[in-house]
């Protein structure tokens, strides 16, 4: 995911199904660990529009 001006998100898909994410612009910083529920969530906002107001 990316905002177009460099600040893009990495996703890691685990080895127990979970999903770490962590900034481009600290590759060496903590990632969040989500759960399969949460990230399916966070799909389906984004897909839905729910997110759009975040984009500007």
């Amino acid at each position: 995911m990316s905002t177009g001006e460099g600040n893009c998100f990495e996703f890691a898909a685990l080895g127990d199904g979970r999903t770490a994410v962590r900034t481009s612009k600290a590759p060496n910083g903590p990632a969040l660990v989500y759960s399969a529920g949460e990230v399916a969530a966070l799909i389906e906002a984004a897909k839905s529009g729910k997110l759009d107001r975040y984009a500007e």
